[in-house]
């Protein structure tokens, strides 16, 4: 196999909250070739998620955190460019766990799926094809279960998995009120992925606003955030409602545990059920949403937005872009 150049973003320093441009470094080496059972995959796309700032921090975690100077854990999609692994040819497109690396090496372990959806951009492998679309579908079916007419709330209603779990829950019939910050996104909630209410947390009037926006109260709520949003949200909770807990990016850290209301009595009350989940525990059935989601992509029920970053440069600052809210939809790099 000829010299591949290769690059990699890789963690510097250790980050506490949310990671900087200061904690990565890009390193610059030639690409490995593949021995037996194993292929070589060139990155397309990767991915940004906000789970990324677990990874990096030192800090209680389903994963264990990234070492420093290795590549940052993250999802990518990219072509197979060279295979000596039985189940994999060249010019397959994969997605899975490869990291900031333009040419990753790969036993197939870490593989996640062949993209099969040729008929659609292989980028959305790692938005509402991917990561993004898995967590809207498995949190919001499985753990919230809305039933047409009930009233479903979304934070971080215009991201990636926000913008997903409101328009499938209209798909199933539900009223959506989404929360995000600032008119141009509370904008996109309603233009773009068909909100039937779009709140600005950031309005002065944003505690009446959202009571007037449930006056029957609050059956299902998907939580992106904890914080401020949510401890509002639990004092409209309607008998019998289901809380998808599925990020905190309202915290900005969690050691040692924040302390905010105490929310003990509204489930009591209400007879809530409140639950944290993690996508990769769906991991086998992830077929089953993927042909969903495709379908409904394809017939124009699940619209998506992509902010696209250029180039490994851009990589160090990309997740706390992410955090400050400066994309508009799911953000990825492409691949130089």
């Amino acid at each position: 196999m000829n010299r591949l150049e290769n690059r990699s973003v890789v963690l510097a320093a250790r980050p506490k909250g949310v990671p900087q441009p200061e904690h990565f470094a890009i390193v610059e080496d030639d690409a490995p070739a593949p021995g037996a059972g194993q292929m070589l995959i060139r990155a397309l796309f990767w991915s940004v998620d906000p789970a990324m700032r677990g990874w990096a921090n030192d800090a209680p975690n389903y994963l264990p955190p990234v070492a420093i100077g290795a590549p940052m854990r993250a999802f990518s999609v990219g072509e197979v460019v060279a295979s000596l692994h039985p189940d994999y040819r060249e010019g397959e497109i994969v997605t899975g766990m490869f990291g900031w690396r333009r040419y990753a090496l790969s036993d197939g372990s870490d593989v996640d799926r062949k993209v099969t959806e040729t008929d659609l951009s292989p980028s959305l492998a790692l938005g509402v094809l991917g990561l993004n679309g898995l967590t809207a579908y498995f949190g919001l079916l499985d753990i919230c279960a809305p039933k047409p007419g009930e009233t479903v709330v979304v934070s971080t209603a215009a991201g990636s998995v926000g913008s997903a779990v409101g328009q499938i829950a209209k798909i199933h019939g539900a009223r959506t009120v989404g929360v995000a910050g600032g008119p141009e996104k509370t904008a996109l909630c309603r233009e773009r992925f068909g909100f039937d209410a779009a709140l600005d947390y950031r309005a002065a009037d944003f505690a009446e606003a959202f009571a007037a926006e449930t006056p029957e109260g609050v059956d299902c709520y998907f939580d992106n955030t904890c914080g401020p949003i949510s401890d509002l949200v639990m004092t409209r909770l309607s008998k019998g409602a289901r809380i998808a807990i599925c990020g905190t990016a309202a915290l900005t850290d969690w050691s040692p545990i924040p302390s905010g209301p105490r929310i003990h009595r509204q489930l009591l009350v209400a007879r809530a059920r409140m639950q944290g989940f993690v996508v990769f525990d769906y991991r086998d059935r992830y077929p089953e949403a993927l042909a969903a989601l495709a379908g409904w992509v394809r017939e124009g029920r699940l619209a998506h937005e992509e902010h696209i970053l250029d180039g490994a440069a851009a990589a160090p600052g990309s997740i706390a872009m992410l955090y400050s809210g400066a994309n508009r939809g799911k953000l990825l790099i492409q691949v130089d």
